[in-house]
């Protein structure tokens, strides 16, 4: 059987470092516009877009994911722009991976403000936090008894107020009310969760191998 030709986007998510040890793929930098048509000039048997730019240049377009797909080429999202899409693209036959792109497909969340950060356009590594992943942390925080469900609709409030690349949990905390105890165990707790943008990013890449 002929190898797939894959060609995936990713970035602050998963690294590309990291996403090569789990499937071998041609690997490239977060999506922009124009990105789809110069892929599928490289007749790839799967596309999967995991990161992609929203407010520094224009948005991957819808009608390219489109173009894609009807030329036969199955394309995978989940993540951070590949949830969004795939949940706006689904039913033309994008397919969704993931806690994000469900959030997203059930309308929990709607805004691309949900899941944009700012990052190092060299290394990747982020310098905000994305809202997605605050919201997941803190009711995961309410579960465990740390806080209670008032003090994660205050904190959600503070991050929403927050303008995204400026979205970071010393913000968050600095304006919120939540005694300073209380942060400290937050914050120990948050260190320790999983990042729900980096666990949909190697859902895609499994999905994929598989």
């Amino acid at each position: 059987m002929d190898e797939k030709k894959i060609i995936i986007f990713t970035g602050p998510s998963l690294s590309i470092e990291e996403a090569s040890k789990i499937l071998k793929a041609d690997y490239r930098e977060p999506i922009q516009r124009g990105d789809i048509l110069k892929a599928i000039q490289d007749s790839p048997d799967i596309i999967g877009i995991i990161d992609g730019v929203f407010h520094q240049s224009p948005a991957v377009g819808h009608k390219e994911i489109i173009e894609a797909i009807n030329k036969g080429i199955t394309v995978v999202g989940g993540g951070s722009m590949g949830a969004l899409r795939a949940s706006e693209l689904d039913s033309l036959g994008m397919k969704g991976i993931g806690y994000v792109y469900n959030e997203y497909s059930s309308g929990n969340i709607e805004s691309d403000d949900d899941v944009a950060i700012v990052f190092d356009s060299t290394t990747g590594e982020p310098f905000s936090e994305a809202l997605v992943n605050v919201d997941y942390k803190f009711k995961e925080a309410v579960k465990s008894g740390i806080i209670n469900n008032d003090e994660r609709k205050e904190l959600i409030s503070v991050a929403k107020s927050i303008y995204y690349p400026k979205r970071t949990y010393y913000n968050i905390f600095k304006n919120s009310s939540i005694d300073e105890e209380k942060k400290e165990e937050l914050i120990d707790f948050i260190v320790e969760l999983v990042d729900v943008k980096k666990q949909d990013a190697i859902a895609v890449l499994e999905y994929i191998k598989n």
